[in-house]
């Protein structure tokens, strides 16, 4: 049997560079909804919050999200819920399944944003920093969008 696991929530304007284990960190003006694998993998998992993506509910003491958190990318491919800060597993899905989902998310998102969801822009080169610039490690936002883009 699974051992229950509790999470925290914390409400941040940005999310942090390091993250604490069993907390989910919620930043409302950047839509999105931040943890650390319940698995115990220690990877981060981003959840987007949008009308195609995830939502979450605030009931004035607990978080929820929906849909489930479906770690297809990590090593792990954990598969939960969060309901009221706690965790609940859900099966794991085949690659059949995966694939299938991730269609079926394009189609939608593609409806309900229109032809522009399924075009992306390319991000061009960007220039090397300058002597007076020095280089930056990579942020929660740059590791984000490698994450969703792949890049």
């Amino acid at each position: 049997m699974t051992p229950e696991i509790v999470l925290t929530h914390r409400f941040v304007c940005a999310i942090p560079e390091v993250l604490e284990e069993r907390t989910v960190y919620v930043s409302i003006e950047f839509a999105t909804a931040v943890h650390k694998c319940c698995c115990g993998c220690g990877r981060e998992v981003v959840t987007p919050l949008s009308p195609m993506d995830w939502s979450l509910v605030f009931d004035g003491e607990t978080v929820s999200l929906d849909p489930s958190v479906g770690n297809w990318n990590l090593p792990c491919r954990s598969h939960y819920w969060i309901r009221r800060n706690r965790v609940y597993w859900a099966r794991g899905w085949s690659r059949e399944q995966i694939e299938a989902g991730r269609t079926a998310d394009a189609r939608a998102k593609a409806e309900y944003y229109g032809p522009r969801a399924t075009k992306t822009e390319p991000l061009g080169p960007q220039p090397p920093p300058t002597a007076s610039e020095p280089a930056q490690p990579d942020g929660f936002w740059d590791r984000w969008k490698r994450w969703l883009f792949g890049a």
